[in-house]
């Protein structure tokens, strides 16, 4: 099995991308936020080295036309844009913000999100019109949000969505904290109502990585994405267990690529040096960066 050294800073991402044969790489969890969210985000982050915490400084902490010519000169041919409404009345207005983000730069991923509304446009509504307006991924974040994945009022936003087979990249993990909602068995219920669902688990479910292993196992349409996972913050907060590389070499072609930039404290190649160190061989690697996140954006 071929495994081609990893890159040890951002400007060896391009080369190891060449030497695996491929043009680039597909990264399906980034943020492109409106400035006054995106400052909130990082608000709380730099909020975390208080009281005893573990810091967390932002490493990409830029303006939005510098981060997206710093994505592409790392390679990356696309990426997600993912807001999420953490309460009413902000999906619709992210969802514009969105739009007009995919129209101004042709390597991002047209994203949306939607929220159980209790007025206004419904969650299925949300959907429906973002999925017209061209999305090509959707974001949904049950911690930061609040609300429950089986919420009656988004029944009919995941039936579309099933329908389209369009990926959701779904924040559901008690990571970095439990939520009311978080955890496996909302998520769990979930695949089984809409089995024709494609869900990715941001953050592989960290930090119950064993059972949302499981769940993608079982489900043909449930995926893992990689952000933060094995990265030396995230082995301080929820490390992996000894023989999760055995997983995710089981789980080949339901693994995508992801890094939650710009709010990481460490580089971008980083995320791709800690995957590598699984040796899990060059063909993972190929599957994870493109051919995976590609198939499933109908690429």
């Amino acid at each position: 099995m071929t495994q081609t050294p990893p890159p040890r800073t951002d400007e060896e991402v391009r080369p190891y991308l060449q030497s695996l044969g491929l043009p680039g790489l597909v990264d399906l969890h980034v943020h492109f936020m409106p400035d006054t969210v995106q400052e909130k985000v990082w608000a709380f982050f730099d909020r975390q080295g208080e009281d005893g915490g573990l810091p967390w400084p932002i490493a990409y902490r830029e303006g939005i036309e510098e981060r997206v010519r710093r994505l592409d000169a790392l390679g990356v041919t696309a990426y997600t844009t993912l807001n999420y409404a953490h309460r009413p009345g902000m999906a619709s207005w992210l969802n514009e913000f969105s739009t007009a983000f995919a129209a101004s730069h042709p390597r991002a991923i047209h994203s949306a999100t939607f929220y159980p509304e209790p007025e206004g446009a419904s969650a299925g509504q949300q959907v429906a019109d973002a999925l017209e307006a061209g999305a090509r991924a959707f974001k949904v974040h049950v911690q930061v949000g609040g609300f429950s994945p089986l919420d009656p009022a988004l029944v009919e936003g995941w039936a579309l969505l099933e329908q389209a087979g369009t990926p959701v990249v779904i924040h559901c993990g008690d990571g970095p904290h439990r939520g009311e909602f978080t955890g496996i068995g909302p998520v769990q219920a979930l695949a089984d109502r809409h089995p024709g669902l494609v869900l990715v688990i941001a953050h592989a479910g960290l930090p119950d990585y064993r059972a949302f292993a499981e769940l993608a196992a079982e489900h043909p349409n449930v995926y893992l994405d990689t952000t933060m996972v094995g990265t030396t913050a995230m082995e301080l907060r929820a490390p992996i267990p000894a023989d999760y590389p055995e997983s995710m070499a089981a789980l080949d072609g339901k693994v995508v690529f992801g890094t939650d930039f710009p709010s990481i404290p460490y580089p971008y190649s980083h995320q791709i040096e800690a995957l590598v160190g699984w040796g899990l061989g060059d063909e993972w690697m190929r599957n994870v960066l493109w051919n995976t996140p590609r198939r499933l954006l109908g690429h």
